[in-house]
Formats: structure tokens, sequence, C-alpha cells
């Protein structure tokens, strides 16, 4: 598609594309910058993205959420329109940034659900502000657990998440992938997802622009690299307390977390999303919503 027909990708065009009013925002919170879209109207609902995606992961979700919350869909530090510092990607300090960001937009305790790594901020979220947290949902992947210290270097048969070992590398990823990032994008689409079409060119594209810089490379591998101080910090939590799901593909984590989540809360429910991959919320989007509007309430 000519670059001057092409569907706009910057934040500001995009939440003006969706059904309901959004906006794009920024607020300085917590030592740094942080981009996020809002739009509707009740309780708050936060929505936070994972890699290597941005907010948009969630706009085929969002105008439905927004019917019954005041949704905030927030860039992670070092995602997207967000600042990308050079520290301060363990998830304690990232659910500190969101937790910031509430009291920026004078909001009581909020809903909060997450996929992939916005899924690990959100139990962080949760685990260390009890009181700003009403209900938690991840979708896809827990929390970082001891048990990740021990994942084969060589394929074993299934899944192989090369990439985990690939995004603790210093200083060459940046050198491989700035100006190509689809490369690796599409690689992604077409093996974790079940119908790749579902995450279409536009949001490709939007992922593309977000991540094909170096420092947005370095800064989305800053998640990875932090693991380790992630599950020290895991060892130091109590289960929460707030009512929390996990939804897992049926063609990724579900059985995954079957077996890890039981164990981060005292009110857990995990539920299969049948013909999915990793990508719930672009790939099953109805889904996604009615279990969310259910758990909700």
């Amino acid at each position: 598609m000519p670059a001057d027909t092409a569907p706009p990708v910057d934040d500001a065009a995009l939440a003006a594309s969706l059904d309901g009013g959004f906006t794009s925002r920024h607020a300085e919170v917590n030592g740094t910058r942080l981009h996020y879209v809002e739009g509707g109207a009740g309780e708050p609902l936060i929505l936070l993205g994972g890699w290597p995606q941005t907010w948009w992961q969630w706009h085929k979700v969002l105008p439905a959420l927004a019917r019954r919350f005041r949704v905030i869909a927030v860039d992670l530090r070092g995602m997207g329109g967000s600042a990308k510092p050079q520290g301060g990607y363990d998830k304690k300090t990232m659910a500190a940034d969101v937790r910031a960001l509430l009291e920026h937009l004078r909001l009581g305790p909020a809903h909060i659900a997450g996929h992939d790594i916005g899924a690990m901020v959100a139990y962080a979220f949760a685990a260390n502000h009890p009181e700003a947290t009403r209900r938690v949902a991840l979708l896809d992947v827990s929390h970082p657990l001891e048990s990740w210290t021990r994942m084969p270097l060589l394929p074993q048969g299934g899944k192989h998440l090369w990439w985990f070992a690939f995004n603790q590398v210093q200083g060459l990823p940046e050198q491989l992938l700035a100006g190509r990032y689809h490369l690796l994008l599409d690689w992604l689409f077409e093996n974790a997802a079940t119908d790749p079409a579902d995450i279409d060119a536009r949001s490709r594209a939007v992922y593309a622009r977000a991540y094909d810089s170096p420092d947005a490379i370095r800064a989305g591998n800053d998640w990875y690299r932090t693991f380790g101080q992630d599950i020290r910090d895991l060892a130091q939590y109590s289960p929460v307390s707030a009512p929390l799901l996990a939804l897992g593909g049926e063609h990724s984590n579900y059985e995954l977390m079957v077996d890890d989540v039981p164990a981060l809360g005292s009110d857990t429910r995990v539920v299969r999303v049948d013909g999915s991959g990793h990508y719930l919320p672009e790939e099953a989007p109805g889904a996604v919503v009615e279990e969310l509007l259910a758990f909700l309430g």
C-alpha cells in the first residue's frame, strides 16, 4: 500500500480510530513517562500488553470493555509511546509505575488485566499493591517462576522459547533487528498464533514501528533480562488475595497456566480459550471480552 494511503499507525490516530471516544495521553509518574489510551466510564480497568506489541494489541476488545468500565490501556515502561530508561524493568518497579499512574489519575482501586509481560506486571501489581487491586486477570502467562531457570537450551519437542535466551544477549539483538524488526514479528505471529491473519498488516506495522530502533529493542529485551530479579521478588510475595482469573490459549499456554496459577492466589480460576494461540486479545477477542465481563462483574 502506498505510504500516502496506508492507515496511520501513530498512537493518537489509532486511539481516535476506535469506537467509544478513546484518547492518547502521557503522564510523568515514578520517575518515567508512560503513554496510555483511555475511554469509557465506570470502575477503572487497567490493560497491560506484552512483547513484542503495544497497547494496540487490545484494540479489538477496547470498545466493548469501555461500555462497562473506564478502560486505560498502558504502554509499559520501555514500550511504544512510553519512555525507555536505562533501568527499572523488573516487574515490581513496573507495577509501581502503574500504581503511580492510578494516583496521577486520582483513581481508587482498579481491576487489572495483563497479557504476556503485562500479565507479569499485573500480578506484581496485585502482590505489591493489594489496596489498589480489585480483580486480576492474567492472559496466557503468569509471573516469572523459579522453574523457568531450568528451561532447556535445546528443543525437547513441542514449543521452544528461544527468545527467552536471545533477549538476554547484550547488544547483539539491536544490531541484528534494528530496521528489520518486522522479520521477527512475522516469525512470532506465524508460529505462536493459531491463525496468523488475526494479527493483520496494520497491527504488524504498528508493532514494527514501535520496536524498530536500537533503543526500543534494548528496552523490550530488558523485560527479559530482569527475570532473575522477578523470581527473587516472587519468593517474597504471599499468594494474592484478590480474585484471579487466568486465560490460556488452547494451542499455547493453557496447560502451563493450570499448573502454575493456583499457587499464586487464594481465589484462582483457569479458563481455556478454545482455538486460540498466544495472542488472545487479537485471536479470540469475543472470548476475552466474555470472560472478562463475567469475571469483573
